[in-house]
């Protein structure tokens, strides 16, 4: 079971740093992933501030396994601080410690309590409570949950649930009702939307019931979708062993998901061991890159180092719609939640052609970082293979 998440923010209105944190990180060797979004006091750089010293410290706490999560959380909230004028803590959170068996624990501090959609109906899981032994006001729901393919949950500031407070339309803003009747008509017109477009309509819809779409506080919305992984190869460069060629190509026409291959002398070698002739497309014009190709059996065939080098380029940015060869493979990656690299080990003399622009890297540093992005930016499972 693959867990598909994401988080999308907006900014209160007029404020330079987002008030709310999210942070996520996938643990591949374990099959687990955790997952903090915080609220920071008021907006901008002093809640950044907060937020982000909650939301990192649970994390660390967290991955260590030395404290359980119940443990961990309890620490964070009898430490936070509170504010002096108003009277409250410098931050909520909500967090949740995930298994790709879906087996999850969650824990929330002041934020508005998380949704559980299974077959576009709300679960209500019990949960325990625990009083602060500082703060009065204070407590910490705990919930074990059993989540199964199709499930969704969604973590949310109080940005989302209190959008529209005060304005003509919703007095007493979006709260949890309305946004439960949001999230379930966007599911039936939708039932395998992403994450991604999840959170941001949520996102999106709260700021249009503000007032002018000015939010009056920092929006977060972040959701989790478990369902099966969409896995996809990529074979890049020669291997090391030339004789090995046909096992590799072999190996490359059997994997069961999405294919690309980057590289003309890759593509040539999948090419002559299974008999599968490349179709240039010269019917577009496409800028410095070279243009795709076209194999049977194959989703996509680009050039290698200048267009891995772009590809990274696009994914470090955030930048998506280009069309081109690397715009076509980030939409290519970024469609899939698996990836798989197989990396020819064997050097390329063009590689080093002083004529080529001095940031063209290597293939293996490459693909190193590539992974790197993808997993801490995109929250992918990414695996190499040199050959």
């Amino acid at each position: 079971m693959f867990i598909d998440i994401d988080c999308n923010q907006t900014k209160k209105y007029n404020q330079n740093a987002y008030g709310d944190y999210f942070v996520s990180k996938r643990y591949p060797d374990e099959a687990r992933l955790i997952a903090v979004l915080s609220d920071g006091l008021g907006s901008g750089i002093k809640a950044n501030i907060l937020s982000c010293m909650t939301a990192t410290m649970l994390l660390r706490f967290i991955e260590n396994q030395q404290i359980p999560i119940r443990q961990a959380a309890e620490i964070i909230m009898n430490s936070l601080p509170v504010c002096k004028v108003r009277r409250i803590s410098y931050s909520t959170f909500s967090a949740i410690d995930v298994n790709d068996d879906g087996y999850a624990k969650i824990v929330e501090e002041g934020n508005p309590q998380f949704l559980w959609i299974r077959d576009n109906e709300v679960m209500e899981p019990p949960y325990e409570m625990i009083q602060s032994k500082t703060f009065t006001n204070r407590k910490l729901k705990i919930y074990k949950i059993q989540l199964k393919l199709g499930d969704r949950l969604i973590f949310c500031s109080d940005g989302v649930t209190q959008s529209g407070l005060g304005g003509g339309r919703l007095k007493l803003g979006l709260r949890r009702e309305g946004l439960i009747i949001l999230v379930k008509d966007k599911l039936a017109e939708q039932p395998d939307i992403s994450s991604s477009e999840l959170s941001k309509y949520i996102v999106n819809q709260a700021r249009n019931i503000e007032t002018d779409r000015n939010p009056k506080d920092d929006i977060s919305a972040c959701v989790l979708y478990f369902r099966e992984p969409r896995e996809s190869l990529i074979f890049t460069g020669p291997p090391y062993h030339q004789q090995k060629d046909k096992e590799y190509a072999e190996m490359f026409a059997n994997f069961n998901g999405k294919k690309a291959i980057a590289g003309g002398t890759t593509a040539n070698l999948i090419s002559r061991e299974l008999n599968r002739p490349i179709t240039m497309d010269t019917t577009i014009s496409i800028g410095k890159l070279p243009a795709c190709s076209y194999m049977e059996g194959v989703d996509l065939v680009t050039e290698g180092i200048l267009t891995l080098t772009k590809t990274l380029e696009y994914l470090e940015a955030g930048t998506h719609d280009i069309d081109n060869a690397a715009g076509k493979l980030v939409e290519f990656l970024l469609d899939s939640d698996c990836i798989n690299f197989m990396v020819g080990a064997k050097l390329n003399q063009a590689h080093y052609d002083p004529a080529l622009p001095i940031e063209i890297e290597i293939r293996k540093n490459i693909i190193k970082k590539m992974a790197c992005v993808l997993q801490d930016k995109y929250f992918k499972k990414v695996t190499v293979q040199y050959m």
